[in-house]
């Protein structure tokens, strides 16, 4: 047996354009705007109710402003920005917002009683915030048996693998190891907001590569690696199992 439905009526919404509070009508109607003014950071409006036809004045008017001190940081550079705010804005701990044409995420607000992690801007005393479109990643460098910490600015979205190799300056380095909050790993690629510290070595010289003894010169010439060689010998490693070298020379039948 097939079910029945009634279709059921409903009413359209209905739709008011400039829905305001009509002293007279003593309901949210719409109006019609007679007149408008700006007025410092507000408006004024001259509104006309559509539902009983009477004229009466509207004020808007922007909170107060309060001027924050901010603490933004860029990179290793740090500096004292003073920012007006809507005082009935409300802040948030990792909230971004744009000032002198670069985003800032807010790492710390401050109160009279201390920090806090949201706060309305009216009570808020002092803030910090980090440049947001670029990452400070903490770097260790060392070499022999000396290191010295350093800091790399990057973009954001910049990640890192273990492994590679890296130009800093003139100076280059691998990066032997990358620490996360998880722990330390040796490879794998990590994206620069998860990096708390990377460890840099520097490279192996090519004089550690070079032939030291003659056996390893006659070798190294066979090979192609010291200099031009017409018909250069694969290393053993480089040759395929069941696979007889191309360069190798048929021995000749022994005559009868």
């Amino acid at each position: 047996m097939d079910d029945e439905f009634e279709d059921e009526d409903f009413d359209d919404e209905e739709v008011m354009e400039n829905a305001v509070f009509c002293p007279t009508c003593e309901d949210v109607t719409a109006h019609q705007i007679l007149k408008e003014k700006e007025v410092g950071r507000g408006k004024d409006y001259l509104l006309r109710c559509e539902a009983c036809s009477s004229v009466h004045e509207i004020q808007f008017r922007a909170p107060p402003l309060k001027r924050v001190p901010f603490m933004l940081t860029d990179g290793p550079d740090s500096y004292m920005a003073t920012i007006d705010l809507d005082s009935d804005e409300w802040l948030e701990l990792n909230d971004v917002f744009e000032h002198d044409e670069m985003a800032w995420r807010i790492t710390k607000l401050e109160s009279k009683e201390g920090s806090v992690k949201e706060i309305e801007a009216t009570n808020l005393v002092r803030a910090v915030a980090l440049r947001q479109d670029m990452l400070r990643v903490k770097i260790t460098k060392t070499r022999g048996e000396f290191s010295t910490p350093d800091v790399l600015i990057v973009e954001e979205g910049t990640t890192f693998k273990a492994g590679t190799i890296l130009e800093i300056g003139v100076q280059t380095w691998r990066i032997r190891a990358i620490h996360t909050g998880e722990g330390r790993t040796l490879r794998g690629t990590v994206d620069a907001s998860k990096i708390k510290r990377m460890y840099l070595h520097e490279p192996p010289r090519p004089e550690r590569f070079e032939p030291k003894t003659p056996r390893e010169r006659r070798q190294a010439w066979k090979e192609g690696r010291l200099g031009f060689n017409p018909n250069p010998i694969l290393p053993k490693e480089h040759i395929k199992k069941r696979v007889k070298p191309t360069n190798k020379r048929r021995k000749k039948k022994a005559r009868k």
